[in-house]
């Protein structure tokens, strides 16, 4: 709500609601789209640490194509998570109080994405849970995963990894590389004046 507030308040509020939602889209749309992650230079979900020495031991048996096929699937199933986030973040956009967003103007670069992660990460585990589980499940995932156990034989008991949480896993990366792009669209905005595409972020961010 902006009523009674001052024009310059208002029009940081606006910005840093306009920077947000550009920043949601952008990363929304890079990575929920086919092979977002998986082909993502920055962003592919890579094989889980405690699965290292499996992984390895796999290749060397010429297993290379099943820890392929793997970690593709756990690419899947974040790229059919992350389309759930944008709703979250439109959620908590509208909830944002002129208050938080002249805070976060005036904060440091990354002052909006950090609001976010605050805001929204418990909702977003919530929601991005179940359907990664799902996707995992339908892509193979899961199966692939105690396939993976089996063909390593004596390597995966002594690694420990009979009890990973394979879904907690990709859902953490997943929202990992959500907000670290969104907060590569609100640092791009706040310092390239050409990056800022509307009235309200020119009127906002016009002096930084």
């Amino acid at each position: 709500k902006t009523t009674g507030a001052k024009p310059d308040a208002q029009a940081s509020a606006g910005a840093i609601k306009d920077a947000l939602r550009q920043g949601t889209e952008r990363a929304v749309g890079e990575l929920g789209r086919e092979n977002g992650f998986a082909l993502h230079p920055q962003y592919r979900i890579p094989m889980p640490e405690q699965l290292v020495r499996v992984d390895k031991t796999l290749r060397k048996l010429g297993r290379s194509k099943d820890v392929d096929a793997f970690l593709l699937s756990l690419n899947r199933a974040a790229e059919a998570a992350a389309p759930q986030a944008r709703e979250v973040f439109v959620d908590t956009v509208r909830g944002m109080t002129i208050n938080d967003a002249v805070n976060i103007v005036r904060g440091g670069e990354d002052a909006g994405t950090r609001y976010f992660r605050d805001h929204t990460h418990a909702e977003l585990v919530r929601r991005f849970t179940p359907i990664v589980r799902d996707a995992t499940d339908r892509v193979g995932a899961t199966r692939n995963f105690k396939q993976l156990l089996v063909r390593a034989g004596p390597v995966a008991r002594l690694a420990g990894v009979s009890d990973f949480d394979l879904d907690a896993y990709v859902t953490a990366r997943a929202l990992d590389a959500l907000f670290a792009l969104i907060g590569e669209e609100e640092k791009r905005i706040r310092r390239d004046p050409v990056a800022r595409t509307t009235e309200l972020l020119k009127q906002g961010f016009g002096k930084n």
